[in-house]
């Protein structure tokens, strides 16, 4: 038996397992009250939905990592308060985020969430954090794959240039 061969759960983390878990939990709750404020200015029943699930997931996955920090003695960031829910009507039309820009928004934070999350993979030692945000990796790729699928659906999708040089005329 080698040096950290035992019980996961018994292996202390490492610094780097303790720094991503730790700001994992501080962006998560970041993120579950932007999005309960962009919940207000949703007027797309089909974004409101992913934006929603979006939150849950985000609070499931918070959770996890925050009583992963707690077994471990880690203290835990400050959480903002919940937000309060608007009309959307009384929010005024140039202070209003659009549908379009709220779900670029959250495709953004997608692609970030999965290089984090696969950084977390990859500098784990602890095969409980490796497969906790390995778990986190995968909900997040399904849920961008939806977030995708909506962006074209609606016409939100703004693709970069397309590289047409080598293709053949017809």
């Amino acid at each position: 038996m080698g040096i950290l061969s035992g019980n996961p759960q018994d292996e202390p983390m490492h610094y780097g397992e303790v720094f991503g878990a730790w700001s994992a939990v501080l962006t998560g709750k970041s993120m579950i009250a932007a999005y309960q404020t962009l919940l207000n200015h949703t007027g797309d029943g089909d974004l409101r939905k992913l934006i929603q699930e979006a939150i849950e997931q985000c609070k499931q996955d918070t959770e996890s990592i925050e009583n992963l920090l707690k077994e471990n003695g880690v203290g835990l960031p400050p959480s903002p308060p919940e937000r309060p829910t608007a009309d959307l009507e009384s929010i005024p039309a140039g202070a209003r985020f659009m549908d379009n820009e709220i779900a670029a928004k959250m495709s953004a934070d997608v692609a970030a969430g999965l290089v984090s999350a696969s950084t977390m993979i990859g500098q784990a030692i602890r095969e409980d954090i490796a497969t906790l945000f390995g778990s986190i990796h995968t909900k997040k790729a399904a849920f961008g794959a939806k977030l995708l699928r909506l962006n074209k659906e609606k016409g939100w999708l703004v693709p970069p240039p397309l590289h047409l040089a080598n293709v053949e005329k017809e």
